[in-house]
């Protein structure tokens, strides 16, 4: 059974950095695009990164220039390194797998998905 499981998640200060890490493990995921998804407390969840089989990356507006998403072929692992984190970015944070090697950014278009990590910005 395919399974996604992230790590890296905690307690940080505001201007801090985490990253966070999703493992693949039964399949390769190398030629499929791949997510971060993220829900606060009370709201639905939401797209914030995604990376194509080819290497390409997209970023919610938010944000851009303080989260970076990478992923090693190798290690079969999706990063997602946060910097200048802000007490808005708390929310359990899940990583997904698309069928499509193209970035996507809908929910529904992914077909795998993580348990989730807990991010917890204070002020």
């Amino acid at each position: 059974q395919v399974q996604l499981v992230e790590s890296g998640g905690g307690l940080v200060q505001a201007g801090g950095s985490l990253r966070l890490s999703c493992a693949a493990s039964e399949r390769t995921f190398r030629n499929n695009a791949m997510g971060w998804f993220r829900q606060a407390p009370g709201k639905e969840r939401e797209f914030v990164a995604a990376i194509s089989g080819g290497g390409s990356v997209y970023y919610t507006d938010s944000v851009k220039g303080r989260f970076t998403v990478s992923r090693d072929h190798a290690e079969n692992t999706l990063y997602l390194q946060m910097n200048s984190l802000k007490p808005e970015d708390t929310a359990v944070y899940y990583c997904a797998a698309a069928a499509s090697y193209h970035i996507v950014t809908v929910i529904t278009q992914y077909d795998y998905w993580g348990q989730g990590t807990q991010v917890t910005v204070s002020s």
